[in-house]
């Protein structure tokens, strides 16, 4: 018998005790792995060689986090497919249409939008989630009277959803590098210093009515929506706590930030910010090989979402010269057109293929493409959402998910074979069982408040199409 990590002196209860036939550990596959949970939610003890006991399970995994989310946009998903005026369609006129669905919703419009979003990520596989989360004001841009209602909103989803929550109130001052006024679309986005301390004051004080494993973070939306000196601003409101900010997504936001601040967006942060694994850049895929290569050692994380750079047309990272130079990574659904850990990590994955024309491009000797997205990703996601996650080992927190091993290929493969299988033959029945930090949300594919989010969520989504 081999124990991993020393036992976590907490109070244990009997009765949390998840037993699998193989498991993902730390230091690789492991067989027949007890793991102890306590009654705090953090894994309290991990043995191998253990007899059946407790709940059984096949597959074990850690669960990654979803480290970008705007929340309210998953009820828009579907609806910008439609060529408009524009003879070309881009990010840009999808933005356009973003700003004029936002302004029809309301605090409870984006409360049950956003429940529906942490449970559809749970059931994708996720354990936690990161909301970047800049939909502040009341439509034409006047403060609620609670300044952070729209963040208090947010925690009220994680309340009912039970996801591992950390919060990014969002920064957003200017329309664009030469500090215009916010456009009738961005006012609802739009804070001062002053106001944006205050968002930060009350969004703490929301979060602060979660579990102990939800926690705060600051982002300055891009370098186009903030001044320069803004960012000294936010540096004092951290405190130490994960900054998240959009960086280099669009050919078009490159030379902008270019022409205003006369460096690239990622050349400009690499000389002008304290860089540190408290960084996460989302997006990143409009980069030189150099500036792909000085953000790795920055120790900084890439977070990359697949699926909304190829919907918005973004561009594809350059992820074999990110990892070769040991750059950290997490993924996110950022736009939530579409919700899963599994196509995220495949899409990941085939667009590097299809760039360079090869197969199995992120695969490294003794592990497998599917091992290195799968642990690349839990392990960036943690440091992201500043979170104990991402292990199968005391004293983490057990953000969990179990595979279905019913399902025919699944029942067969074994280690690196069954993550391969995962993401590249597999789809979301393959996720049988999630916790977050030892809540066990979903069970049998489905979160245990399924039918109460969706009607809810449908309701808005009804009275929305005769608005938009």
């Amino acid at each position: 018998m081999l124990k991993h990590n020393m036992r976590v002196n907490m109070k244990m209860n009997p009765a949390n005790t998840l037993w699998a036939r193989a498991a993902l550990l730390p230091d690789g596959w492991a067989k027949h792995v007890r793991v102890d949970l306590d009654d705090l939610g953090r894994i309290a003890e991990v043995t191998t060689d253990q007899p059946p006991v407790g709940t059984r399970i096949g597959t074990l995994l850690p669960a990654p986090v979803n480290l970008h989310s705007h929340a309210f946009q998953r009820a828009m998903a579907g609806l910008t497919e439609a060529r408009g005026p524009d003879p070309r369609d881009t990010f840009w006129t999808w933005r356009q249409l973003m700003f004029r669905f936002l302004d029809h919703l309301s605090p409870e419009d984006c409360q049950a939008i956003a429940a529906l979003v942490q449970m559809e990520s749970l059931e994708a596989g996720y354990g936690a989630m990161v909301e970047f989360h800049y939909l502040h004001h009341q439509p034409g841009g006047l403060p609620y009277d609670n300044r952070a209602e729209m963040a208090g909103r947010i925690c009220a989803a994680a309340q009912d959803s039970g996801i591992g929550l950390t919060l990014l109130p969002v920064l957003y001052r200017y329309g664009g590098c030469d500090r215009r006024r916010l456009a009738p679309g961005q006012q609802r986005f739009g804070n001062d210093p002053e106001g944006y301390a205050a968002l930060v004051a009350g969004s703490a004080a929301a979060v602060a009515q979660l579990g102990q494993d939800a926690a705060l973070g600051i982002a300055p939306h891009s370098l186009r929506a903030v001044a320069p000196a803004d960012l000294n601003l936010c540096l004092e409101l951290a405190e130490g706590r994960v900054i998240h900010m959009h960086l280099a997504e669009q050919e078009a936001e490159v030379a902008e930030v270019e022409a205003a601040l006369r460096a690239r967006p990622v050349e400009w942060v690499l000389d002008n910010l304290p860089l540190s694994e408290k960084w996460c850049f989302i997006h990143c895929t409009q980069m030189t090989p150099n500036e792909t290569i000085q953000l790795a050692g920055s120790g900084a994380v890439a977070g990359l979402c697949p699926i909304t750079e190829a919907s918005l047309g973004d561009g594809i990272f350059d992820a074999p010269r990110y990892l070769s130079a040991r750059g950290s990574f997490g993924i996110g659904s950022d736009s939530n057109i579409r919700i899963s850990v599994i196509e995220e990590l495949r899409a990941l994955e085939y667009s590097q293929r299809l760039r360079d024309r090869g197969r199995a491009i992120l695969a490294v000797a003794g592990r497998s493409t599917g091992r290195v997205l799968w642990q690349g990703a839990c392990d960036g996601g943690a440091r992201a959402a500043g979170r104990q996650t991402g292990r199968i080992a005391a004293g983490y927190w057990a953000d969990l998910v179990a595979l279905d091993d019913s399902q025919p290929d699944l029942a067969v493969r074994e280690g690196d074979a069954a993550l391969d299988t995962l993401i590249f033959a597999a789809d979301h029945r393959a996720i049988a069982e999630v916790w977050s930090a030892g809540r066990h949300l979903v069970t049998q594919g489905r979160h245990i408040r399924r039918d109460r989010i969706v009607a809810e969520y449908r309701r808005v989504v009804e009275r929305l199409k005769e608005l938009v």
